[in-house]
């Protein structure tokens, strides 16, 4: 899917000067023909911009691990704001799939259904973000939402979510956040990363 011309392109294909490291360094995976490979060791990738609500676009392929089970098999994540994991896994195959596989808000919400494609085929998630909601003292009004598309399939239908994930980088919900893609020692790869920014909200007019 290409980016539409609002979309701010967070990976161009050719390096991560954009991105960096949790600890502020420069990113290490591995970047090549238009592809950002996990590098073990390396640590996450984070984007220098930071964001509130948004659409988020991104292609990923899962290794080869025959051998792997789990989630020792082809393991990565997409954090939104840094903050709620989307699972990255080779569930392929799983018929019921739990909130530790691939599509699952981690160890909040399981998929609705498994939509994975076998290791080494592109897929791809389209996710609608809406950030948690504050009223003016400072107080949390309502949790975030995420809506997930696998591969063109509605997995999560608009979660409200009970807080950030295992590993967030934070917990400053009222606060914008940056994207993450997350090293968890698999050579898993992205391409194709944009976003497209969302009003928080709409005009009152009729």
């Amino acid at each position: 899917m290409k980016p539409p011309a609002n979309a701010k392109v967070l990976f161009n294909g050719k390096d991560l000067n954009n991105w960096h490291t949790r600890e502020g360094k420069p990113a290490g995976w591995e970047v090549s023909d238009g592809v950002m490979t996990v590098v073990k060791g390396t640590g996450d990738v984070v984007t220098d911009e930071k964001f509130t609500d948004f659409r988020l676009h991104v292609e990923w392929m899962e290794p080869d691990m025959p051998d792997a089970t789990g989630q020792a098999k082809g393991n990565s994540g997409v954090y939104l704001q840094g903050r709620y994991e989307i699972q990255v896994l080779d569930s392929y195959g799983i018929e019921v799939p739990g909130r530790g596989d691939c599509g699952g808000v981690y160890d909040q919400f399981a998929p609705l259904v498994n939509a994975c494609k076998p290791a080494l085929e592109w897929q791809s998630y389209d996710i609608i973000f809406r950030a948690a909601r504050f009223d003016d003292s400072g107080e949390l009004e309502s949790n975030a939402r995420v809506t997930v598309l696998q591969n063109g399939v509605v997995i999560q239908n608009n979660v409200e979510v009970k807080g950030p994930t295992g590993g967030a980088m934070d917990e400053e919900l009222d606060e914008p956040g940056p994207l993450l893609l997350q090293d968890h020692g698999n050579p898993v790869k992205y391409r194709n990363v944009w976003l497209v920014p969302l009003p928080l909200e709409g005009s009152d007019k009729y």
